[in-house]
């Protein structure tokens, strides 16, 4: 008897285990359903080609029993898959009751309504996903058959994307989906319409920039699209970063009517201006930040009447006939008092029946005064004005935006700017930064450069010829997006100021970045800068902003340009020794710094840290066979080896075609990484020391 007891209580022990580890299982599968649970919504530039559809939508529920899937695919016509399944992995049955079969919309493929699909659950093979069996009659040219696929769900590490993978008998490779959570971060995105024309594309594209400034003062809540051909190419592949990254979900905002209603709270009024006076224009702007109103066309006005808004000024007609001068003067004496004395916009760029205000957003955000004055000297009048307007702006201010083309040029803006120890923030077109300034990176992350340079190795150089590659003008122009990038070590000149103005813009680079791609800090100071034009007071000052910022971002190497003196092809661009070694000074964990835009003179080795200047300037349009000839002819001058070559590529250059050229240069020659390149230059400086020589006071 005891004996049948012992034998009857082991089997009642190995029942009651094998059903909590049943019950063990089942919870921390639920456990792990549970994270799915949500609202999804598919990023289109993260997949497998979508066709037809707008995008997607899948809803998970769960519960102790069974997982609820719904896909809503999206487009004029929606359509949506629905079914319950049970967790422990019973087929169920659902109604087909539409054609559309949804995955590919453009094969000759169908769905048979009135037909039954059947879906099944299963564990996935790794302990964080799941699978879902699917099979159903489908109609094709042939007739009917029987199609199976499976949907394998991962979510990512930290919950937020979803993939799908989805796998078909009929098909050799898996079809992608993922899926951003959609959580609290909702915003708007309006498509921007391309044609800058006053009269063409300007009034709509205005009134949305200028409501765009209005509502991200407290929050970001309105995003741009712009077009493809826009200068700063990134204004699509950034919404996917924030949505990838950030969480946030972006809602289409069609029309100033939506918009109006939408964002009715943070509109007090509006403001006509006239499309025959682009000043008129940038007045509005200016009034637009103080008011807070929209600025709108006589076209516009019974739609903002029927949304109840108050006319705040009516600049019909009023600046026609009237020179610039005239028309910024009777602004600046109107409104100047009101506006912000740290940031100032010069709205130049095209001219003429066009305007690109990409820049516009933010200077309403924050109240700013928009002119487009020439800063020429030989303009004396609006020259005067344009010097009176800096001059009154508090220590450091920035100025946006861009010189007019029609006008003046950029080192007259940027010397003018740099001797009032003002920023520049170039361009008039850069686009959403009332948006980027108003969100921080993702929680965790920390700006950190792909350094090639390892710590306490010795630098010898070999006798050859070293090339360091740099693009033009910052990033968001020219070969970032070039499927060549990271093929050959690449420099890339950072706008220091997008560590608080855009840091999510950074934070995109950053994580897009291969590790070929090196980072440094531009241009001559926190901001864009003329050094010999910058009074000497407040120079150091200036450099012990620009270096903090270039800590914070994990870049150890800096560039300085200067043609307050003239252009870049015949005028004095060197440097005197004294600046170079201030900047050492405000800058001393610096490896190096590069100098010049086109070919510079500037030379010479401070605290052992070299100053070398650009040796080439890497024009698009030139020949592949002229560039070639011109290095390998200027590495016949500099016939000591170790030669130091920093390449400036212009940025409309092709990563590819750099490299072609690169290949035929002839002899024995490395193209390196730019902090690589410092290390070496300051280990053997073949480079003849050279500064601008001063004035001797008398």
């Amino acid at each position: 008897m005891n004996s049948f007891f012992m034998k009857n209580t082991i089997t009642v022990l190995e029942i009651l285990i094998i059903s909590l580890l049943i019950a063990s299982n089942s919870i921390a599968q639920q456990n792990i359903l549970n994270r799915y649970t949500g609202k999804w919504t598919l990023l289109k530039d993260s997949v497998t080609f979508v066709p037809y559809f707008s995008g997607c939508e899948l809803d998970l529920n769960t519960n102790k029993d069974s997982i609820h899937i719904s896909w809503k695919w999206l487009s004029s016509f929606p359509h949506t898959d629905t079914y319950s399944i049970p967790l422990n992995g019973k087929t169920i049955n659902y109604p087909v009751e539409n054609r559309v079969w949804p995955y590919e919309n453009f094969m000759g493929v169908n769905y048979v309504p009135g037909t039954k699909g059947y879906a099944t659950y299963q564990p996935g093979k790794e302990t964080s996903n799941f699978e879902v069996l699917n099979k159903y009659e489908i109609k094709t040219s042939q007739g009917k058959s029987w199609m199976e696929n499976k949907d394998q769900y991962t979510l990512s590490k930290d919950g937020q994307l979803l993939t799908v993978k989805h796998y078909r008998n009929s098909r050799f490779n898996p079809v992608k989906y993922v899926f951003r959570k959609v959580g609290d971060k909702t915003a708007y995105v309006h498509q921007m319409t391309n044609n800058w024309k006053l009269d063409g594309g300007v009034p709509e594209n205005a009134f949305f920039v200028s409501l765009q400034g209005l509502v991200n003062r407290s929050e970001a809540r309105l995003y741009l699209d712009y077009p493809k051909d826009w200068e700063y190419k990134e204004s699509k592949s950034l919404q996917g970063f924030y949505e990838r990254r950030l969480g946030y979900q972006f809602l289409p905002m069609e029309t100033a009517g939506k918009a109006l209603a939408t964002f009715a709270k943070d509109i007090k009024g509006y403001i006509i201006w006239d499309p025959q006076s682009r000043a008129s224009l940038c007045v509005a702007f200016t009034l637009s930040g103080l008011e807070d109103a929209v600025v709108v066309t006589p076209e516009m006005v019974p739609l903002m009447e029927a949304n109840h808004l108050t006319l705040v000024k009516d600049f019909s007609g009023q600046f026609n006939g009237k020179p610039d001068i005239d028309i910024y003067r009777w602004a600046m004496n109107e409104y100047g008092r009101r506006c912000s004395k740290d940031y100032v916009v010069w709205m130049g760029g095209v001219d003429g029946d066009q305007i690109m205000p990409g820049i516009a957003d933010f200077g309403i955000a924050r109240k700013a005064f928009f002119a487009d004055l020439s800063t020429a000297p030989k303009d004396t009048l609006e020259y005067h004005l344009a010097d009176s307007i800096m001059g009154n702006m508090n220590k450091f201010a920035l100025v946006m935006g861009w010189h007019s083309y029609g006008k003046d040029l950029e080192r007259h803006y940027v010397s003018l700017s740099s001797r009032h120890g003002l920023r520049v923030e170039g361009l008039n077109t850069f686009p959403n930064l009332s948006f980027t300034s108003m969100t921080p990176p993702s929680p965790g992350f920390k700006f950190k450069n792909n350094h090639q340079v390892v710590e306490g190795k010795k630098y010898i150089p070999e006798k050859k010829v070293y090339i360091t590659c740099v693009q033009t003008d910052g990033l968001g122009l020219g070969s970032w997006n070039s499927p060549h990038r990271g093929t050959i070590p690449y420099a890339w000149e950072v706008t220091i100021n997008w560590y608080w103005m855009a840091p999510v813009l950074l934070q995109y680079y950053y994580e897009n970045a291969t590790p070929n791609d090196y980072f440094f800090g531009s241009l001559s100071g926190p901001g864009y800068m003329y050094p010999k034009a910058i009074p000497d007071s407040l120079f150091s000052p200036l450099m012990h902003i620009a270096d903090t910022l270039c800590q914070n971002l994990d870049l150890n190497v800096f560039e300085t340009m200067d043609y307050s003196e003239g252009s870049s092809g015949t005028g004095n661009n060197d440097l005197p020794k004294s600046l170079v070694e201030k900047y050492m000074d405000a800058m001393p964990d610096m490896l190096g710094i590069l100098n010049g835009y086109a070919p510079s003179y500037t030379f010479g080795l401070v605290k052992n840290k070299p100053f070398i200047s650009y040796d080439y300037y890497l024009d698009e349009t030139i020949p592949e066979a002229d560039a070639v000839d011109d290095l390998n002819e200027l590495i016949a001058i500099n016939s000591k080896k170790p030669y130091f070559l920093a390449l400036h590529v212009r940025e409309w250059n092709d990563i590819e075609r750099v490299k072609r050229i690169l290949e035929r240069v002839q002899g024995v020659k490395e193209v390196v990484s730019l902090d690589v390149f410092l290390k070496l230059a300051a280990a053997a400086p073949t480079y003849a020391p050279y500064y601008l020589q001063q004035a001797k006071n008398n």
